[in-house]
């Protein structure tokens, strides 16, 4: 190979990577901007009221298990099995409403070539 090929090979190489380190360089560019200006949103919604935010920050303590009375325990329990049981009576009759829309078809849904 003539050694002008060689040179030809080589400002490809070099070409190729100069431009990826520059591609990398701009989404990277891209993503920082991006950040700093969901800082900025945030930094301007922290400036409305700090005393809302910190209310909201804190809703209530933890207090630990071993701390708490056995009833305020027990109904929590039973808090959270009801509602994962209305989760699952909704979820029901989501599917079924679905099933029966799909088995029952009303007749001007129906397409009858002949009418």
């Amino acid at each position: 190979m003539p050694w002008w090929s060689w040179l030809l090979i080589w400002t490809g190489l070099v070409l190729a990577l100069l431009s990826l380190l520059a591609w990398f360089g701009l989404t990277l560019f891209r993503k920082a901007m991006r950040t700093l200006h969901a800082l900025e949103d945030l930094g301007r919604a922290a400036d409305l009221d700090p005393n809302a935010l910190a209310a909201e920050a804190e809703p209530e303590r933890f207090t630990p298990a071993v701390f708490r009375s056995r009833q305020e325990l027990s109904d929590a329990v039973l808090l959270r099995h009801a509602a994962g049981a209305r989760r699952r009576q909704l979820r029901r009759d989501r599917l079924i409403q679905r099933s029966k829309l799909m088995t029952h078809a009303h007749l001007n849904q129906r397409t009858d070539p002949h009418a």
